[in-house]
């Protein structure tokens, strides 16, 4: 549950393509703040799974985690997350074996049943899916078998493990935006988390559902959740409304079709838009927290206290990279996280 001062933060990156830019140096930019919020003292730091898409770069978080675990030391790594349906439970529970094995107590699995882009990239991906709950929760079952090694008779789980063999199994998250995943996980005794910034009504109920249904499991005894949230944080009150106002209309655009990508601050004109525009708007302006430091601190601690959590992911996408890591730097400041006095950015890279 939480406590005052005693939130964990982490980071959910999606390896964003801003206008002018390309998707290798998104990803750089990816390894680059794994390694900042590594030596800042974050908690985790996930990678998301998008197709068919040229706004994000990270459409395979089992290969970026790959890189980002030789780029990190103690910060943890996972998906946010990977679209089971699309896949094979077995397959996945060996790509996060190997990376468990690599890693050994810092990989989260977190598990996604969305399609992370349109049906038809979906079909492609896998020809079978039927987006049934009942399939995601047969997969779901099986993914759980591979991962813990159980030996089920007269199943495909009395033949066939997942490899590598490891002292160790992945730390297994559902994520969800309607809270569906949030009773998957409680049945199978897995951790959720819940995503704000995609969804910012119900949330709490949704976690406490989750509470109230959660069935202990071998990997964790009680119930454990958090929260996603957008955060920008700035160092002017100005630049922050400037930065959150460029991704509401981000998301406006998206809403309405205009799949491109984030433009520079500088050129925003909310004012120019329409009455309901103006309301659309005011609508994303719920999933992002965004401030100085001392208004974004108090706000994250609010919203933690809201769903009874001690853990709250930022997201945070701007179209300059320094603005990026700006707010992740004086979000560490104002929660004056473990590491983040000693902490220097990156030297960014050039490949």
């Amino acid at each position: 549950m939480h406590t005052e001062n005693n939130i964990q933060l982490s980071v959910l990156d999606q390896s964003p393509v801003p206008a002018g830019r390309t998707p290798r140096e998104a990803l750089q930019h990816t390894v680059e703040l794994a390694r900042l919020t590594d030596r800042l003292g974050f908690t985790r730091f996930w990678v998301s799974e998008h197709h068919n898409t040229r706004t994000l770069a990270g459409s395979a978080p089992e290969v970026l985690l790959g890189r980002l675990g030789a780029e990190t030391s103690r910060i943890r790594l996972g998906s946010g997350g990977v679209m089971l349906p699309h896949y094979s439970a077995l397959k996945v529970a060996e790509n996060f074996r190997l990376l468990e094995t690599l890693y050994p107590g810092r990989i989260d699995l977190g598990i996604g049943r969305a399609p992370g882009t349109d049906r038809i990239t979906a079909h492609a991906l896998n020809p079978h899916n039927t987006f049934s709950d009942q399939d995601f929760a047969e997969q779901l079952m099986d993914l759980r078998a591979f991962l813990r090694d159980d030996v089920v008779a007269d199943t495909i789980h009395a033949k066939v493990k997942a490899a590598p063999f490891a002292d160790t199994v992945p730390e297994m998250w559902l994520l969800s935006s309607s809270g569906q995943s949030g009773l998957f996980a409680a049945h199978v005794g897995a951790a959720f988390s819940f995503a704000h910034f995609i969804n910012p009504n119900g949330g709490p109920k949704m976690v406490e559902m989750y509470r109230e249904r959660f069935r202990p499991s071998p990997e964790l005894a009680a119930p454990q959740a958090n929260v996603a949230i957008f955060v920008v944080c700035a160092d002017t009150a100005g630049r922050a409304q400037l930065l959150a106002d460029n991704l509401a209309l981000q998301m406006l655009k998206l809403e309405t079709g205009q799949f491109t990508p984030i433009e520079a601050a500088e050129t925003v004109n909310v004012a120019a838009l329409s009455p309901d525009m103006q309301a659309r708007l005011a609508y994303h302006h719920q999933r992002i927290i965004s401030g100085t430091p001392d208004k974004v601190k108090a706000e994250i601690e609010a919203l933690a206290a809201s769903y009874g959590v001690n853990e709250v992911v930022a997201v945070t996408i701007t179209h300059d990279y320094d603005d990026r890591l700006r707010s992740y730097e004086l979000l560490a400041d104002a929660f004056a996280l473990p590491a983040s006095a000693g902490a220097t950015r990156p030297a960014l890279a050039t490949a």
